[in-house]
């Protein structure tokens, strides 16, 4: 009976994610009556930072349509956006940088980030610095729209999932080399327990599946069953195929 591996313990306290010092959710407002027929105005009053997210957010003041007062809401900041800037949001909103829409109203080719998943689960896809989606084509019929995501796969959505036009600002973060390790443990003490992080091979038999050996070698295959037992499940997981992917991929557009 081995030790029990580090995929197995991932579930536990220790590897859980800081959030402690983080200033709000980056969301969009909640779906309401003015978003899905008309567009509200908001106003950027600062741009924030947020522990171990590389993205600046928005901290952006709509009047309450309802209510008499100001609701403050935490987006996650396009490049271009300042302070003292009007953001809009709904149907009708203006196609400008920063404005949230439904995707179902941007042209075909049009760059957007923070794209909701589902209708009014509030911004779930291309949420990272400096990325973005792309609109790919729309389907009348049965209300749908197609992106492509910053991972190049393509995926079919509502149109009335809302999502912001532009991409999201601090882009070029990776760009700069961390250079020292000093700068990784930072910049992982901010995130979660993810860093250093131990190979395998380089371990004892006890505590891994590639562990020992008079060589730092794998020893068996690295592909492992998706049925494996969660102790023997380190390497490539169910994988398909292996290996160097050669030759020119064909994007067919859809």
């Amino acid at each position: 009976m081995g030790r029990v591996i580090r995929a197995q313990r991932r579930s536990h306290t220790i590897f859980r994610a800081h959030t402690h010092h983080n200033k709000a959710p980056a969301k969009f407002r909640t779906l309401d009556y003015a978003e899905r027929n008309g567009y509200i105005r908001g106003i950027v009053k600062e741009i924030i930072h947020d522990s171990g997210r590389g993205a600046p957010l928005a901290r952006v003041v709509f009047r309450d349509p309802y209510r008499y007062k100001l609701r403050k809401e935490t987006f996650i900041a396009t490049e271009g956006l300042h302070t003292g800037a009007f953001v809009y949001c709904g149907k009708k909103a203006a196609l400008t940088v920063g404005n949230v829409l439904p995707v179902g109203q941007c042209p075909e080719g049009t760059i957007i980030c923070n794209v909701e998943e589902k209708v009014g689960d509030r911004g779930a896809l291309a949420r990272t610095s400096g990325n973005y989606a792309t609109i790919i084509g729309h389907s009348t019929e049965d209300h749908k729209t197609r992106v492509r995501l910053p991972s190049g796969a393509k995926k079919t959505i509502s149109a009335s999932s809302r999502a912001t036009v532009g991409i999201v600002a601090g882009g070029g973060r990776i760009d700069k080399p961390l250079l020292k390790a000093g700068r990784a443990y930072h910049k992982y003490k901010a995130k979660r327990n993810s860093w250093p992080r131990t190979r395998g091979v380089a371990m004892n038999p006890v505590d891994h599946p590639h562990g020992g050996g008079n060589h730092q070698h794998i020893g068996k295959a690295s592909t492992i069953a998706r049925s494996a037992v969660p102790g023997q499940k380190a390497g490539l997981i169910a994988a398909r195929r292996t290996g160097l992917l050669r030759g020119t991929v064909k994007v067919k557009e859809v």
